[in-house]
């Protein structure tokens, strides 16, 4: 299979073209890299090439590395990834060196690279390594290095190189952040060299205009941009992004780490020394487990959900027009993603002025959006003319789905499903909002239960990526198909579970903020117990969560539960209770009301904890154990997520992995709670359940899955993850 075809010009310019067939968009697999080595090759021992021009076939460049080529690294060990990776510094640095005598830097051929659109990990580290990168005037291309994302950073060369070429700080924001630009930014930013119409023709000339092509880096006396790590400048640069990368991190995260210390080593020697380097911190985090669970869930699984792979055969269900129920918060945000994904929507509340309200909010946003320079007049205009607000039920006569999201009370929730039904299609399909209400009892107010389904969004709509779609007992496929592609078209990622009390992510993540609170009632220390969370790379601590969402939510899902459980709510919750009861009572009911778990300013802005805890839960003189406490709060969640599995809440470990990190930020180092237990190991994990059930209480209880897999030396993946297969 040809991926990379050479052609040689009369006017002595050598073109490669990259193009893999069958695939969108350009990826380097390890037959792609030998066909590239051998064609650079063939064009620097031809004399009658005067140049070479590196360009796509497609309307982008690439878009990465194909993952199996680093899978099969790792089935070699830790040598096999770093002369896998050395391999292909070999290649890029036969392009960048380009034939040139080592001493003098004479002779050699220039390179260009010609890129006709989006460039992204090995497709912007193998520009970096020409001499001069041309890219097309394309505003909706994407320049950048977005592997810090899915838990590993540029090891082809692209730490390296961006660092010499921009400074620690110029680089910092496109490695450490993984920040992808336009082409006229990248430009701007010094990544690349020029914006054109036609990069190839320009390309083609710049290399028969006998420029100089030796890098600066391979010169004699090259400063690194900024300062060493030993000069003055330098060194305050490296303490500050030491301080930033922990800061944001809490040590967390391996690959950050790992791409500094490459950085930071890497910067005081020479150039092929610190591509060394390089490649060893690259295998570093290539072995660590972390970073195969992160590519898994937040590359490969997250994909695969995205492009339907639970969704149930049934034609096409793209959404023309949406009916939203209720203006408020949850409803608004909704109208806003859907209008920005071209869907007509009809905005209902009872008072016309709440439903203005509503369609406010989305223009509120837009303008947030122009003052950036990221909408511009039409695009704000257009998306506005897609909402109607009105109380009118009527205009609701020609849509095709509807979504209700007004207050979380089953008998309001059963008055506006009737008399929706009233006046919409047959074929519409109706969907619910609702964090807890089971979408099976909602159901019954409904002359079609079978075209009823539960949309559950995050808030803030039109920031959390995911949204969790419950089937009741009696939904439909053709329900579950109208979901899944609404999701699809509002850009955001999709998990599908079956009904049951609290569904998914909120039978996960109350845990967590229970086993928080608990532990405050039990005399441990509010900052040991959420910095214990950040230190897992939980993104919030659970006190500091409850404050966000509310006491009061707290307690009003505490006494739902009590009511709904009676004899079967869990005894151990009592301490939980009696603490969230008490800072409810004196009017502790979060941020929103500048006082709960935290002290706030007039601003919003948290001061510290509040001291009078102390009173409420006197302070233990002995702190337990970091790994304990650590261990109680993750616990808690992976705990409720094989419980889920095991009563087929969840179908499918992918959609439990993907779920918990994108809906309550749940360890992203770990690849979800059904990735962490398999870096554990079962036969640990079932242990460590019996130690926890010993000495806190039978919350802790292993499951009996997990104690299946552990007599039998199982992982989740390998028992249930179809083709999800760690990277």
């Amino acid at each position: 299979m040809t991926e990379f075809k050479l052609e040689k010009g009369a006017d002595g310019v050598a073109l490669i073209t990259w193009d893999l067939p069958g695939k969108s968009m350009n990826v380097l697999t390890l037959e792609g890299a030998q066909q590239l080595d051998a064609a650079i090759d063939d064009a620097l021992a031809d004399d009658a090439v005067k140049g070479i021009v590196i360009t796509s076939g497609k309307d982008t460049f690439a878009a990465g590395m194909d993952l199996n080529v680093l899978a099969g690294m790792k089935d070699d060990g830790a040598q096999g990834v770093f002369d896998g990776v050395m391999s292909l510094h070999h290649m890029l640095r036969k392009i960048e060196r380009a034939g040139m005598e080592p001493k003098t830097n004479k002779g050699g051929k220039p390179i260009a690279a010609a890129l006709p659109g989006t460039a992204m990990g090995i497709g912007l580290e193998l520009p970096l390594a020409c001499h001069r990168i041309f890219v097309a005037d394309n505003p909706k291309a994407k320049i950048g290095l977005p592997e810090i994302m899915v838990g590993i950073f540029p090891g082809s060369g692209g730490t390296t190189r961006l660092v010499r070429k921009l400074g620690v700080m110029g680089a910092s924001q496109y490695l450490l952040q993984g920040k992808s630009v336009d082409p006229k930014k990248a430009k701007g930013a010094g990544i690349i060299d020029e914006v054109v119409a036609d990069p190839v023709a320009a390309a083609r000339e710049w290399v028969l205009s006998e420029p100089k092509i030796v890098k600066p880096w391979d010169e004699k006396g090259f400063k690194l941009p900024g300062g060493a790590p030993y000069h003055p400048a330098g060194f305050q640069t490296f303490v500050g992004a030491n301080a930033m990368v922990n800061g944001q991190t809490w040590g967390a995260f391996p690959a950050p780490k790992a791409l500094l210390s490459a950085v930071y080593e890497g910067a005081m020697v020479p150039f092929d020394t610190a591509l060394k380097i390089e490649a060893r911190w690259f295998t570093s985090v290539i072995m660590n487990p972390s970073s195969g669970a992160m590519i898994r869930s937040l590359f490969l699984n997250k994909e695969a959900l995205e492009k339907g792979a639970n969704r149930p055969e049934a034609p096409d269900q793209t959404v023309k027009k949406v009916g939203v129920m209720g203006a408020g918060m949850m409803g608004a945000g909704i109208a806003l993603v859907s209008a920005q994904a071209g869907i007509e929507v009809v905005l209902i509340d009872q008072k016309q002025e709440a439903a203005d309200k509503g369609k406010a909010y989305t223009e509120a946003f837009l303008d947030k959006g122009m003052k950036r320079g990221k909408v511009t007049q039409e695009k704000k205009d257009k998306v506005l003319s897609l909402i109607t607000a009105t109380t009118d039920y009527s205009a609701l006569s020609d849509a095709d789905l509807i979504i209700e999201a007004v207050f979380e009370d089953v008998g309001v929730k059963a008055e506006v499903t009737k008399a929706v039904e009233a006046v919409i299609p047959e074929d519409c399909i109706f969907a619910t909002n609702t964090s807890t209400l089971p979408i099976s009892d909602l159901a019954k107010a409904s002359s079609r239960p079978d075209q009823f389904i539960g949309i559950h969004f995050f808030s803030p709509v039109e920031k959390m990526l995911l949204v969790e779609i419950i089937k009741g007992a009696e939904t439909g496929d053709r329900a579950v198909a109208k979901a899944l592609d609404y999701v699809r078209q509002i850009r955001k990622t999709p998990i599908v579970v079956n009904d049951a009390r609290f569904f998914y992510a909120n039978r996960c993540i109350i845990p967590y903020l229970n086993e928080g609170a608990r532990m405050v009632a039990e005399g441990v220390e509010p900052a040991l117990v959420d910095n214990a969370a950040r230190l897992l790379g939980m993104p919030v601590g659970p006190l500091q969560l409850i404050d966000e969402t509310s006491i009061d939510l707290g307690v009003k899902i505490a006494k739902a539960t009590k009511a709904a459980l009676g004899d079967k709510y869990p005894a151990d919750n009592k301490p939980v209770d009696d603490l969230m009861f008490a800072l409810y009572d004196q009017g502790r009911l979060g941020r929103k009301s500048k006082a709960g778990f935290f002290d706030y300013d007039e601003a919003g802005k948290r001061q510290g904890y509040w001291d009078g805890l102390d009173a409420l839960t006197p302070t233990l003189d002995e702190q337990p154990d970091l790994t304990e406490v650590q261990h109680r709060l993750m616990f808690a969640q992976v705990l409720e997520a094989v419980r889920a599995l095991e009563e087929d809440v969840l179908e499918d470990i992918r959609e439990g992995d993907v779920g918990a990190i994108l809906g309550w930020g749940f360890a992203p180092w770990s690849g979800g709670p059904f990735s962490w237990l398999d870096i554990l190991g079962a036969p640990y994990a079932a242990e460590r359940c019996d130690q926890l059930a010993q000495k806190f209480g039978p919350r802790f209880n292993c499951p009996d899955l997990l104690r299946d897999m552990a007599s039998k030396g199982q992982t989740f993946y390998g028992r249930f993850g179809k083709d999800a297969k760690a990277a």
